[in-house]
């Protein structure tokens, strides 16, 4: 594990996101860890709970991404709740500028993952979901598993 060249290796999910919000695009940024919280991660000590990230003066951060402290190092060094920067390209940090300031668009952390060895944020960009917006989506998942119920039954 760790080598380049490798697969995704999927560490923790934030399942609340497609529910809550209309993804309109996804992109993939860097994060910046300390050591310790790297080999938590590859334990998949995380979870993505209520996290968000947002841009502020050039630079990209994620909040709310928990990171539970590594059992083995050094206690006082390890913050589990600390805003982390993200790693993008300066076109894409100007472009998400940009979409974040239309009215009602945010990021949203969607996964974190590790690729090629290193630590990955799959962010999408979305607007909030209204609440019979989400009534919708339930009743064309309940519908369709209707369906594929029916075609079993055949």
């Amino acid at each position: 594990m760790g080598k380049k060249g490798e697969g995704v290796k999927v560490v923790c999910t934030n399942k609340k996101a497609r529910r809550d919000y209309h993804i309109e695009e996804t992109l993939e940024a860097g994060l910046v860890l300390r050591g310790c919280e790297v080999k938590s991660l590859r334990e998949g000590r995380a979870h993505l709970t209520d996290a968000y990230a947002w841009v502020q003066g050039g630079e990209a951060w994620i909040s709310g991404l928990h990171i539970s402290p590594y059992p083995h190092g050094r206690m006082e060094e390890q913050d589990p709740d600390r805003d982390k920067k993200l790693l993008l390209h300066a076109h894409e940090i100007r472009r998400l500028t940009g979409k974040t300031r239309q009215k009602g668009y945010t990021l949203i952390p969607l996964r974190v993952y590790f690729k090629g060895g290193y630590a990955k944020v799959e962010l999408g960009l979305g607007t909030g979901k209204k609440h019979y917006d989400k009534r919708e989506d339930l009743k064309k998942a309940d519908a369709k598993r209707e369906m594929e119920r029916a075609f079993r039954r055949r």
